[in-house]
């Protein structure tokens, strides 16, 4: 139960305070190197299914838990090999993205967040295996 009030203060925190760590520019260029295609994704030290994505848009990694939605981005961080990305979704959740680029075809992505009143935590290496 503390972990359910930890992330929703946490994210309140972010919600209310994240507008001051935009990037003005929005800088999701690292995304954009990402190959197009089909990717795996497997949890990272657990025994869970894989699933498997045919990957478009690689800003879908980002809201793996609340795909499709629309749902606003803020742009907490951004390096040469790693972006985090806040994200609320209203009325359905929110959550706190870090993905970490090894090359155009691997990434690890570590994500937490709220989704139906509950929360959620992961962390998955993608990979691409080829054409969608």
């Amino acid at each position: 139960m503390h972990l359910r009030y930890y992330l929703i203060s946490l994210f309140l925190t972010l919600a209310t305070g994240a507008a001051s760590a935009v990037f003005p520019n929005n800088d999701l260029a690292l995304l954009d190197t990402l190959e197009r295609g089909n990717w795996q994704l497997r949890a990272t030290g657990g025994d869970q299914p894989l699933t498997k994505i045919c990957l478009g848009n690689p800003v879908a990694l980002i809201q793996i838990r609340h795909s499709g939605l629309a749902c606003e981005q803020y742009i907490v961080r951004t390096s040469a090999s790693s972006v985090t990305v806040s994200y609320t979704c209203k009325g359905q959740g929110q959550g706190l993205t870090t993905i970490r680029k090894e090359s155009n075809r691997i990434v690890h992505i570590q994500s937490q967040g709220i989704r139906d009143n509950a929360p959620f935590s992961f962390a998955v290496e993608g990979r691409r295996t080829g054409p969608c």
